[in-house]
């Protein structure tokens, strides 16, 4: 990993050289970069207990009776006589004592389909059943009978009627950029679902209270989604409520919203059955039912200047929302805002619309649309670079916006704008031109008989950091630190730790604030009766906005201690709380300096910042087969400050595999409105074995708004990987990818003229059916 600071920053020589004999064995001497992993012991040694290792005497196992029609209507549910039913317990929606909703951004996706209502998709949960053994359960759900009569399905955003939401964003005269424009470029972008595959599959336990309510424990990334849809279903207080994170294994946006489904179904069966009871989806049900990366169809019209202007720029986004809203509208929202680059452009209409399909419904995915329209965004840059003639570096080094640029929301761009620092540190670090060159000249002098290309590949990628718009002002979210009467230093936040790294980095900030070591500082468990409401682990924002409460938090801590002890506060702090007591300190969300937004006109301030990333990819295609091998990658990104090295490398790495996966081999094949490769055999996703070198290059923009000067970096690399590979793929065969995945298949297609496979997420019908 290389690490880029900013001018002035302080620099810290190198131990001594380590010099031994020569022909001797060379001793280990390992000096960490930041604290290590606070859960990284118990996951190692297997101590860490997740959902499915949490034990609760008397406890049953719950399953879900699911759909498997696209569209249809719930004529009834019918048990066979033939079982002992006193044996089971089953749920259906007349037994939800509150409203039958999931409750998010729009009320319409229902807990169970009542009968009478309306199926919207494959493996839509109709009814819940219970029993004491998994054998019973298993017999259970053999007996159970569903009647339905089928309605037509529609499974193609472009032909869909039905708008989740819509939204334009404009900037200048595009109708007179293009009027002035001396090059036109046009072209459609495709791209599918991706699943989550979080290693650990969904899972949630709910314990019923004696004198009424619940408290579940799950797998879940944000506890309050899920205390807010327990409340309102199942007509709770806060405190009747209660959420416990257990320890999770992986999320990636697909335990943000989908873990209140799950945890709604095993309240009710809870409620019902008057004991606790096990919702764990195996591996099957969590790939058929769960939230994927929305679908996307992305097009481009570009107007360019001979010597390489940028002029005007509109774009079209349709997304596929799925069945259901779910969080399609923030998706939309963030790819729309991300859809014409990292790129200074005067005249601009970006459009965007989230429509519905009888499919299951898409949702959160790292990186929450951006990715989506970055692809398009870059491949669009690439091929304007190959009409004009002009090396994709020279391109972007004259687009790439600059400190005093405006957006096409009219925000300037005031303070930590990287784009042209990771646009340089990483042509540098591949060594772009020279290979690009190699390349060219190769393709150029290329053997029919040639039996292997390479090719190399860029792209630069922006994200904002925190919610869109004035999101973090509606949440509000509050972060506590606590100085308990025994002396303790405590982190209360309802951030949780999914592989992150949150658990380590915020005692490394508090400490830091503190002069205390990390080690003597706490993090409260994720619990809604213990924990303040302080936001969702979402939206690249645990570090920059919530890391920089807990900053605050600390210095009034620290001022409010050495005030009363005339001490520091590490000589002190024990002290206070002996004579003194506990004290804790909450820290609201205040509105950053000078950002501001209106939602209605969708102008202003998009976000408070934005970090920035640039990758460069080389790949070697086999010509007969179009099978691609992703040799190396290097990703230059921009966090500002960054906090703890090597849990950003890890993310720059993790987010680029996962990339990697998005631009070659991750599809989800649907018939009838049923994902059809839903097995972890047909879904497949890069290796070890397939992952490719990976050099991370940390460039530092510190934003001033936050006290630590942090933005955000777990979404990042997921934006650029994917067209830096299709890049090279281009690169290296001189056929343009249009569609994603890259397979085999849609490569031979481009190189020999031959038919495209299937559009990517667009189901195919029922064969005895035809097309809906």
């Amino acid at each position: 990993m290389t690490r880029i600071l900013p001018p002035g920053t302080r620099k810290i020589s190198a131990p001594d050289a380590l010099v031994v004999p020569p022909g001797s064995a060379t001793p280990g001497r390992i000096v960490t970069r930041g604290p290590l992993r606070r859960e990284g012991p118990a996951k190692l040694t297997g101590l860490a207990k997740y959902a499915d290792d949490l034990v609760f005497p008397g406890a049953w196992y719950g399953a879900t009776i699911r759909s498997t029609e696209p569209h249809a209507t719930l004529l009834g549910l019918e048990r066979d006589d033939a079982f002992d039913w006193s044996q089971a317990v089953v749920v259906t929606a007349a037994d939800i004592p509150g409203e039958n909703v999931v409750s998010l951004i729009r009320d319409d996706q229902p807990i169970l389909v009542p009968v009478g209502g309306e199926i919207r998709h494959q493996a839509e949960a109709l009814c819940l059943v219970a029993a004491a053994d998994r054998d019973t359960l298993r017999a259970a759900k053999r007996h159970l009978r569903v009647r339905t009569e089928r309605l037509p399905a529609i499974f193609d955003p472009l032909e869909s009627t039905e708008e989740f939401s819509h939204l334009e964003v404009k900037q200048g005269d595009p109708d007179a950029g293009f009027a002035e424009a001396e090059l036109v470029i046009e072209g459609t972008y495709r791209v599918g679902h991706q699943e989550q595959l979080y290693i650990e599959n969904q899972a949630m336990i709910a314990i019923p209270h004696p004198e009424g309510g619940v408290t579940v424990h799950g797998s879940c990334q944000c506890p309050y989604y899920i205390h807010r849809a327990l409340k309102r279903a199942l007509q709770l207080t806060d405190t009747e409520a209660v959420v416990i994170q257990a320890e999770t294994g992986g999320g990636f946006g697909g335990k943000e919203e989908y873990p209140s489904m799950i945890a709604l179904h095993a309240a009710l069966l809870a409620g019902k059955v008057g004991k606790p009871v096990r919702m764990i989806y195996d591996r099957h049900e969590d790939l058929s039912a769960t939230t994927k990366r929305h679908p996307a169809v992305i097009h481009h019209r570009t107007g360019v200047m001979r010597d390489g202007r940028l002029v005007a720029q509109e774009i079209d986004v349709v997304m596929d929302g799925g069945a259901y809203c779910t969080l399609t509208p923030v998706v939309l929202s963030r790819g729309v805002l991300h859809a014409g680059g990292p790129y200074r452009c005067p005249n601009v209409r970006i459009k965007g619309r989230a429509m519905a399909t009888n499919t299951p419904p898409n949702g959160a995915f790292r990186g929450f649309g951006a990715p989506q329209t970055e692809f398009a965004a870059e491949m669009q840059v690439n091929r304007i670079a190959e009409a004009l003639a002009i090396s994709p570096l020279e391109l972007r080094r004259l687009w790439a916006y600059r400190e005093g640029d405006t957006t096409p929301t009219g925000q300037v761009l005031r303070e930590s704008v990287a784009a042209v620092d990771v646009l340089e540190a990483a042509a540098d670090a591949s060594d772009f031109a020279r290979h690009s060159e190699q390349t060219r000249r190769a393709r150029e002098a290329r053997q029919t008989s040639a039996r292997v290309a390479t090719g190399i590949g860029m792209a630069m990628g922006w994200h904002g950091a925190g919610f869109t718009g004035s999101g973090e002002v509606h949440i509000s979210g509050t972060a506590s630190i606590e100085l308990t009467d025994a002396g303790t230093i405590r982190v209360l936040t309802a951030q949780t730790e999914m592989g992150q790294g949150t658990k380590t980095i915020f005692p490394q900030l508090v400490a830091g604030e503190l002069d205390v070591d990390p080690e003597a500082v706490e993090t409260a468990p994720q619990d809604t009766s213990i924990v303040p409401d302080s936001g969702p682990t979402v939206a690249s924002r645990t570090t920059m906005v919530v890391g920089g409460l807990l900053v605050h938090a600390a210095r009034r801590l620290r001022s409010e201690v050495e005030a009363v002890t005339d001490r520091p506060f590490a000589d002190s702090y024990r002290d206070f709380a002996l004579e003194h007591g506990g004290l804790r300190v909450d820290e609201q969300f205040e509105p950053y300096p000078n950002v501001q937004f209106d939602d209605e006109t969708y102008t202003g301030d998009a976000y408070p910042a934005f970090g920035w990333a640039c990758a460069v990819a080389r790949v070697e295609v086999d010509l007969d087969i179009g099978e691609v091998t992703v040799h190396d990658v290097v990703s230059a990104d921009d966090a500002g400050r960054i906090v703890h090295p090597v849990l950003a490398e890890g993310q720059v790495e993790g987010g680029t595999l996962q990339a990697i996966g998005y631009a070659t081999i991750e599809e989800i094949k649907l018939v009838d409105g049923r994902y059809l490769n839903d097995r972890l055999a047909t879904y497949l996703i890069p290796t070890s074995l397939d992952a490719p070198r990976i050099r991370s290059i940390l460039v530092e923009k510190p934003f001033s708004g936050a006290p630590h000067g942090a933005k955000g970096i777990g979404e990042l690399p997921m934006d650029v990987g994917a067209p830096a590979v299709v890049a090279a793929i281009h690169d290296a065969t001189g056929a343009w990818i249009h569609d994603l995945p890259a397979t085999p298949e849609r490569i031979l297609a481009a190189m020999t003229g031959a038919p495209a496979p299937g559009v990517p997420g667009v189901s195919q019908p029922a064969p005895e059916q035809g097309a809906a």
